[in-house]
């Protein structure tokens, strides 16, 4: 395989600084759910800072397509690194103010917009389209192993002990010491990516002129192959879900339906990062005999049949089977929808390609946080419903997704 050590220090600062950043993640939302009791000021925060994250999408995409994306994540982690590391010094020397911990929350948010698109189109920059699969896989493995522990690390220290039979005391952390821990993972990440060097496997044409023209081109190539902008766009529904569900739906659910605390909270994101672990080992290999498309519409449906179940029934052992059904399916879907775009869709294009899915994504993504923080889903265990509201969102994409396959198979 090619550029393997480039390939292999990629890896190893992704593992670094997405523990630490899993951490802060699981951590904000339970912080005002549970420590302030005041999830209704994130859930505005949020749909405000989804919102924002509309237009810094599209920016990203033509920053990704036309500058070093060895670069962006060095000048990224700096960034990131130094503004949290002052959040957590502040809060440490004097106290944390709310709007200081939704801002830790708002930079992470905006680093994940430009961190995962700059992956994977550095990823596909440094491999042969033969290995696309196999790297997507690998990505995929590392990320939700790293996601596993946080989620394990996460549940000890939000909660202290919790029922893991440790034979040592733990202390709930505070957030500014997470933050800290958040901070110097940054650092790491940092260095490592200062040691990466490689070979593009193809050289494209940068687009150069302003950022209007290079956006442009980006949806105009989407335009002329609609197939994989449909495909592109429908696929992309569980992801929109999941990323509501994690935020907005999993705490409050938590806390008003099952009654539970802070390691069952922080316990689902461990039993997701198996079933994404799982998917990563399995789902390439068992799917690429089949058609894209197809695979993905059976995922789909798969879990929209398990958000059904915990809407209807109340219990603990069938969240934590649906959140590793869920983790699975997610992250099956994200790796064959990858290496089917990596397989379409040319480097120097791909970071605005996939931009544009994503920015349709945001706005998904915003009408959900809307629906879910209206007077009905806060009322009571009314939370549960939210995932009914998942179920019928993923049923109708896998059936217009369906119908895309139906109409590139009659076209072809």
């Amino acid at each position: 395989m090619k550029n393997s050590s480039a390939i292999y220090l990629l890896f190893a600062s992704n593992i670094i600084s997405g523990f630490a950043q899993g951490i802060s993640m699981i951590a904000i939302p339970w912080y005002f759910e549970f420590e302030l009791g005041n999830s209704q000021k994130f859930k505005d925060f949020y749909l405000i800072l989804t919102f924002l994250v509309l237009f810094w999408g599209l920016y990203c995409g033509t920053i990704i397509d036309r500058f070093s994306r060895k670069k962006i994540f060095i000048y990224n982690n700096l960034v990131c690194g130094l503004i949290i590391m002052a959040v957590a010094v502040f809060g440490d020397l004097y106290f944390m103010p709310d709007y200081l911990v939704l801002l830790v929350f708002g930079l992470t948010i905006f680093n994940y917009n430009i961190h995962y698109p700059n992956l994977y189109a550095f990823a596909q920059e440094i491999s042969d389209q033969k290995d696309y699969g196999r790297i997507n896989s690998y990505i995929e493995v590392q990320g939700q192993v790293t996601s596993m522990f946080a989620g394990a690390f996460a549940a000890i220290l939000l909660g202290g002990k919790c029922d893991f039979n440790l034979p040592f005391e733990i202390n709930p952390w505070s957030i500014q010491e997470i933050f800290l821990m958040d901070a110097i993972s940054y650092f790491i990440g940092l260095i490592l990516f200062l040691f990466i060097k490689y070979v593009p496997v193809s050289k494209n044409d940068i687009h150069h002129g302003s950022i209007v023209k290079r956006l442009k081109i980006g949806i105009n190539y989407l335009k002329k192959n609609n197939d994989i902008f449909y495909f592109g766009f429908l696929s992309y529904m569980l992801f929109a879900f999941t990323l509501v569900n994690i935020h907005i739906l999993l705490p409050a659910y938590v806390a008003r339906f099952l009654e539970g605390g802070a390691c069952v909270y922080a316990s689902s994101e461990f039993f997701y990062s198996i079933g994404a672990i799982i998917a990563g080992l399995v789902v390439y290999r068992f799917f690429r005999k089949y058609n894209y498309y197809i695979s993905i519409i059976i995922l789909m449906l798969v879990i929209s049949i398990s958000f059904i179940s915990i809407t209807l029934f109340k219990s603990l052992f069938l969240f934590c089977l649906v959140n590793l059904l869920l983790g699975l399916t997610n992250a099956g879907v994200r790796i064959l929808r990858t290496t089917y775009l990596f397989k379409k869709i040319p480097n120097n294009i791909i970071g605005r390609a996939t931009s544009v899915f994503s920015s349709i994504n945001i706005v998904i993504r915003m009408i959900l946080i809307y629906i879910l923080s209206t007077t009905f889903f806060e009322s009571g265990d009314n939370v549960r419903f939210g995932y009914a509201l998942g179920a019928i969102l993923l049923i109708i994409s896998s059936i217009l997704l369906f119908r895309a396959y139906l109409s590139k198979k009659k076209s072809t």
